[in-house]
């Protein structure tokens, strides 16, 4: 039987990230919060055996067993002074981003003269340890502990389908920071994949649970530690074919990407689901707007769990006596402060921010990837598709999106899919939608979204004459695959699309970038505004009103992802946002992708936060949320070498940054968000621009403050034309009908009003 599938809170929340924090959150910054740079010479001719020990890392350096207070000094192989720390109330000290080299040494120079510990080498990522380091090591069923390369001791649980006589059996690993080494409560993923024969094994990260270490999001350290479990545990007699894939969602989601762009040679294939592309575009700061709803409440959980026994079941071992945990706390107290992190990053630093972007670095994965998510995922936010072009490292590809929210990534229509890849990358054998596999989806569809049951699966490779045949075909199949009106099917709001179609590439091909003209009484128009340009301004104004920045549409937890979850989306307010609308569409518009809002944009303030909503108006009355995007407008400067007319992408660096001009227009493109949406023949495209907030159902906005009346300008003439551009896909049939309202997953539904925009 397959077990429960649990739907919680912190295990499906799944980042952001999400993580956010999915964050650019925790970054990081270029050193440990207790160490300072020096450049000066220490004497280390008379130095005498330290009574700390000093310990080896990747880029890193910690010690152990110094007195608490002691004031300790990191020197290299010239006895040059490089940072400045003091032990903890543990007597530990992490020094953090050391160059990879040999001949380190932890001074403490006291009144009774100067201590200095054995040398030791600060590692580099690819220093990996030889196939024995691997072979030893010995994982058994159950919950313990193995072994990274710098010695640090990683809490674990494996759950195996049968006895270890049995085996081997095809394996996954669940890597995060959550609880997956939590022997009572598997994470959702393992405890699914358990359930179809497949052995899975949860790692909890350094410096989480009972794993060794202080946790840092993703340092560089962490990922090694992901290369280090998956090689020890591919290692293991158990394991079919002596490889093992990755499974998870969100955060175990996210935890895959890093590790896989690592290689680690036993790694058969990765499956992230709901994830991030950008930890600071794409949930930390969109747009360049601090995200202090979801994001920062996740990064604030992670903080609280990276205490000494910060999580429940860790506790629980602490009090049966489990002496490694215990032991394993003792560098919880070099944890960095994560939201002081958050802050500290209010700008893109590339030092900081590109190795926490997943879209810098996921060109590096070579092996098979699997990767699902929703445009309007209510954690991590949805821009991870604007990475999908990056995954360059192979060609075994297949990418699933669909609207809908932060769990619809194991909903009905992707999960078969889900276990179709397992089968032929991890598993090796013809997928057979067994009686397991359709309990557990059946089980998914009534505990997570509230749903009786839906249609089980057809076995798509029966007919299949070999295994070979069966992948050739497989593998074959287009790469993209968009799951349309998910929401829309026979049950209102279950997670069942009305439609989908397939594409070779992302972004698709066949895009045509469309283009609406903002226009007098509140219109978009296809037709560019006339005049040479030098005509007299022709505009429309807004008061900036930061006070729905907190404020947001669902407030009912893990309910958002039942069917018909009702949201509290309040319009836009008179004198307050801008709003613009087409005439009815002559035609049925299909769209797939990002798209872009070109303001002509001045105000009475030096800054201001601008918020976008696209919706669609429908011929039955009703107004359907479709998709965001955000500008802080002081970093509205466009990185030229990847911007395109669909997506602006700034640069959100500090030196970019720059006041808007005094009683001037000027252009701000707004990134609007990833999307998929069929617009049918009578709705009309409505666009509102407003300062942030009431829109996401999770997300806050830490927004600028008004300092007294701000009054924003929107140009719409020749001499200062706004416009919207969308990615129409032309040449898909859809279902003439519309979809239920309320009904579509992730997207808000509400009567539509009239709106009429204050003259500038």
């Amino acid at each position: 039987m397959m077990p429960a599938f649990q739907s919680r809170s912190r295990r499906l929340t799944l980042i952001p990230f999400t993580l956010t924090l999915f964050l650019v959150a925790a970054c990081g910054d270029s050193e440990s919060d207790s160490t300072t740079s020096t450049a000066n010479q220490v004497d280390l001719s008379h130095a005498t055996a330290a009574s700390f020990v000093a310990h080896s890392s990747v880029e890193q350096l910690s010690v152990t067993e110094a007195a608490p207070g002691t004031t300790l000094e990191l020197v290299d192989r010239h006895d040059t002074i490089l940072q400045t720390g003091t032990a903890d109330q543990q007597g530990t000290l992490i020094f953090r981003d050391v160059q990879p080299a040999p001949g380190y040494r932890v001074v403490a120079e006291t009144g009774a003269g100067v201590q200095a510990s054995a040398a030791v080498a600060v590692t580099a990522p690819d220093d990996d340890p030889p196939p024995s380091f691997y072979s030893q090591q010995q994982i058994h069923p159950g919950y313990g502990y193995l072994q990274t390369r710098d010695g640090t001791l990683l809490a674990y649980n494996a759950i195996l389908p049968g006895p270890v006589e049995n085996g081997p059996y095809p394996t996954v690993v669940e890597y995060s920071g959550y609880d997956p080494a939590n022997p009572d409560q598997p994470q959702p993923s393992s405890l699914i994949a358990s359930g179809l024969g497949y052995a899975a094994v949860g790692v909890n990260m350094r410096g989480s649970g009972c794993s060794g270490g202080a946790f840092k999001y993703f340092e560089t350290a962490q990922t090694t530690d992901g290369y280090d479990a998956i090689e020890a545990i591919a290692a293991q007699p158990w394991v079919k074919f002596n490889t093992v894939g990755m499974v998870g969602i969100s955060y175990p989601g996210i935890s895959q990407l890093f590790v896989a762009q690592r290689q680690p040679p036993h790694l058969a294939a990765i499956a992230p689901l709901s994830i991030i592309a950008d930890s600071y575009r794409g949930n930390g700061y969109p747009g360049g707007i601090l995200n202090n709803g979801f994001s920062l409440d996740w990064t604030r959980d992670r903080q609280h769990d990276a205490l000494p026994f910060g999580q429940a079941w860790s506790k629980k071992r602490m009090q049966a006596g489990d002496q490694i945990c215990i032991d394993n706390q003792k560098l919880r107290g070099q944890t960095p402060d994560l939201i002081k992190l958050i802050y500290d990053n209010a700008y893109y630093d590339p030092t900081v921010a590109d190795p926490v972007a997943p879209s810098t670095f996921v060109h590096r994965i070579n092996v098979p990837v699997f990767l699902a998510g929703a445009w309007q995922d209510e954690q991590t936010g949805g821009y991870f598709p604007t990475m999908l072009d990056q995954f360059t490292g192979t060609d075994k590809l297949h990418f699933t999106m669909t609207n809908g929210l932060h769990a619809d990534s194991l909903g009905p229509s992707i999960f078969p899919r889900w276990f179709e890849f397992l089968s032929f990358y991890v598993a090796h054998e013809i997928p057979h939608f067994p009686a397991e596999a359709n309990l557990a989806l059946q089980t998914i569809v009534q505990q997570v979204f509230g749903v009786r049951s839906v249609p089980a699966p057809m076995d798509r490779f029966n007919d299949a004459p070999s295994f070979e045949a069966a992948l050739a075909r497989f593998e074959a199949e287009p790469k993209v695959r968009i799951l349309f009106e998910n929401g829309a099917g026979k049950t209102p709001g279950a997670p069942v699309p009305s439609f989908e179609r397939s594409f070779s590439q992302w972004p698709v091909e066949g895009i045509q970038p469309s283009i609406w003209y903002f226009a007098e009484n509140g219109g978009l128009s296809r037709t560019a505004p006339s005049g040479d340009g030098t005509d007299s301004v022709e505009a429309d104004s807004y008061v900036y009103d930061p006070s729905r920045s907190q404020q947001v549409t669902f407030d009912g937890g893990d309910n958002i992802w039942k069917a018909l979850a009702m949201y509290d989306w309040p319009p836009p307010e008179a004198g307050k946002a801008v709003v613009y609308s087409t005439d009815p569409l002559a035609d049925t518009l299909v769209m797939i992708g990002s798209g872009s809002v070109d303001l002509r944009l001045k105000s009475t303030a030096k800054d201001t936060d601008i918020q976008v909503t696209l919706t669609e108006v429908r011929s039955d009355g009703t107004e359907v949320y479709v998709q965001n995007g955000w500008l802080r407008a002081s970093q509205r400067k466009v990185d030229p070498h990847v911007s395109t007319v669909l997506r602006p992408v700034q640069t959100h660096a500090l030196a970019d940054a720059a006041d808007l001009p005094a009683g001037q227009f000027a252009l701000a493109r707004v990134e609007l968000f990833p999307f998929a949406h069929v617009f049918r023949a009578g709705s009309r495209l409505r666009l509102s621009v407003e300062a942030p907030g009431a829109s996401r159902p999770t997300w806050k906005f830490d927004a600028l403050p008004a300092d007294g009346t701000v009054v924003n300008t929107i140009g719409r003439s020749a001499a200062a034309p706004s416009r919207l551009v969308l990615p129409v896909v032309p040449g898909i049939d859809v279902p003439p009908s519309l979809p239920p309202c309320p009904g579509l997953r992730g997207q808000a539904c509400r009567m539509a009003e009239e709106f009429v925009n204050t003259a500038g």
